[in-house]
């Protein structure tokens, strides 16, 4: 059965995005990532990226001083993992966008 890529961006501001990147089999998720970034002079920072990059599907949420933490998402499957990720971002995007300008202001 053919692999089909999907990507696309939902824009919620004129510096907030989320990033949705998905490869299926059939009706089988295969592979997915689902990012929130923020743009700051100029350049676009990733703030919570969820994805299945070390082969199970879990979240980071990234910090402007370049650390990060690594958080499982309780599911196997990642068809429900990546619609978990899809509506976690678009629920609580502006929540992670002003926890990371904190930071960003903090530091600079």
């Amino acid at each position: 059965m053919k692999i089909k890529t999907k990507e696309f961006f939902t824009f919620y501001g004129p510096d907030c995005r989320k990033r949705h990147f998905h490869r299926r089999r059939g009706n089988k998720i295969v592979e997915f990532l689902v990012q929130l970034e923020i743009l700051i002079k100029g350049k676009w920072y990733p703030v919570i990226r969820y994805d299945t990059s070390h082969k199970f599907a879990h979240c980071d949420i990234l910090h402007w001083n370049g650390k990060s933490e690594k958080i499982a998402i309780p599911t196997l499957d990642f068809k429900n993992a990546l619609t978990y990720a899809d509506n976690d971002l678009s629920q609580n995007w502006n929540i992670y966008r002003e926890r990371f300008l904190k930071e960003v202001n903090r530091n600079e």
